[in-house]
């Protein structure tokens, strides 16, 4: 049951699975540094069971992660149940499936948010998913496809009905994309809804440690997954454990900064081409080095790094001069 994954947890901090981002390495970052459940980068089911190397890899997971699930998206009835087939073999500790991605490629094949138009075909193929594997079953889903239509509640009661076990909710619709502020007060009514017993965690904005706890207290959830502000900042699950403890810690210093960051990258190196990981890291500058004065034209040179090596000259020239200006 997922219930008993999550109630090893005072209060359970997901890393939300991010596509290039959260792969292997920085997973296992963020469980240092005190997420509690993590998810991988989601699969394509189409890809997986045609055997494509870039998905199968990311099926990949240390023990060390557990818990963990593996997240599938897809639109074919047939294809995302043997793909969770392949998925549970690698024996996760559940599967999720992506009904939130609004990306355009994954939506214009019907897949991700777009199955929020036709919720009728999304219980169907989730309840064959869940048919298909022994292992518990959650989903990932958005609000609504837009303002006019936002059925999270009701769909929350029929995908419980049908054996899923959580539900993870994004505060969004699929025609927001990522665009103005996520709106909790229907995640807030699934959780109260009388008839809901399954963990529902929340989803969107979550940006710092005050305003996760906020969250969680004011609309009863019963966990928070953050995904945009861990990119490079796994520090962030820490930060709301602290909080919820009444406890604060200084902020990591730039020379914590650099050896994560490094650390980070020389792993990511060693599991897939160097340079596929130095053009990856470039997302997560922003967050490792975020209120570090003047770091704009270190940002720009990193950006123009083509090697682990040189990444790491830059990153270790300036230790010294933000150690006295920090």
């Amino acid at each position: 049951m997922f219930t008993d994954i999550i109630q090893k947890f005072d209060f359970p901090l997901f890393l939300a699975p991010m596509e290039s981002v959260t792969d292997e390495t920085y997973r296992m970052i963020c469980k240092e540094f005190g997420s509690d459940v993590l998810v991988s980068e989601f699969i394509s089911s189409e890809a997986l069971i045609r055997d494509v190397r870039d998905s199968k890899n990311k099926l990949s997971f240390n023990e060390k992660e557990r818990p963990i699930g593996i997240q599938i998206f897809g639109h074919n009835e047939d294809s995302l149940c043997r793909a969770a087939e392949i998925a549970a073999q690698e024996t996760p500790d559940f599967i999720d499936i992506n009904w939130g991605c609004p990306v355009k490629k994954v939506v214009s094949k019907g897949a991700g948010a777009a199955i929020l138009k036709t919720p009728d075909k999304m219980v169907a193929l989730t309840q064959a998913v869940v048919k298909s594997v022994a292992l518990p079953v959650t989903v990932k889903t958005r609000l609504g496809w837009d303002e006019t239509d936002r059925p999270i509640v009701e769909l929350s009661e029929r995908l419980q009905d049908i054996g899923v076990q959580a539900i993870t909710i994004h505060g969004r619709t699929r025609s927001q994309m990522y665009v103005g502020e996520a709106d909790w007060t229907l995640i807030g009514e699934v959780c109260r809804h009388p008839r809901i017993t399954i963990p529902i965690i929340g989803n969107g904005d979550i940006n710092s440690a005050e305003k996760a706890v906020t969250y969680k207290n004011r609309y009863g959830v019963d966990g928070i997954m953050i995904g945009r502000a861990a990119i490079g900042n796994p520090w962030i699950f820490g930060q709301v454990k602290e909080f919820l403890r009444n406890e604060t810690t200084p902020l990591p210093s730039y020379a914590e900064r650099v050896s994560v960051c490094l650390r980070h990258l020389q792993q990511a190196a060693t599991i897939k081409p160097e340079k596929v990981a130095v053009l990856e890291m470039r997302r997560h500058y922003a967050g490792y080095f975020k209120g570090i004065p003047n770091f704009k034209e270190i940002k720009i040179k990193l950006m123009q790094a083509t090697s682990v090596t040189e990444c790491a000259d830059i990153l270790l020239a300036n230790i010294d001069f933000y150690a006295s200006q920090l």
